[in-house]
């Protein structure tokens, strides 16, 4: 079970890291859950158990959340809620490390579970 839930977090854990790829910063976010989950919900069943490349409607929600969540209160935003929806997930931690550069996005840092919501900027 914690070995599941640890593969759940890595994986919707690269997803936020999506949101990382841009640099301002802002006190309000702007960006909502309901904004997130829209926008990563087409990858979720090729996350728990697709193969190959990602279907065009994930890469497209991946790309859409990573230019929506342009501040560092949208990032922080994204990332809890992503965190908060991993709990009820399972998803393939190959497929998760991938999906940023099989999508042609690009994530200049580690992916990990244990990432701080709190410290994104």
């Amino acid at each position: 079970m914690m070995r599941s839930s640890s593969v759940s977090v890595c994986g919707l854990v690269l997803l936020v890291l999506v949101v990382v790829l841009t640099a301002s910063s802002s006190s309000e976010a702007a960006i909502s859950c309901s904004d997130v989950v829209k926008d990563l919900r087409p990858c979720v069943s090729y996350l728990s158990g697709g193969s190959g490349k990602p279907p065009p409607a994930c890469c497209s929600g991946a790309k859409s959340l990573a230019s929506a969540a342009s501040t560092t209160a949208d990032r922080k935003t994204a990332c809890n809620c992503i965190k908060s929806s991993a709990k009820s997930l399972t998803i393939k931690s190959q497929l998760a490390q991938s999906l940023p550069s099989n999508c042609g996005i690009s994530i200049p840092f580690s992916i990990s579970p244990d990432t701080d919501c709190s410290k994104i900027s």
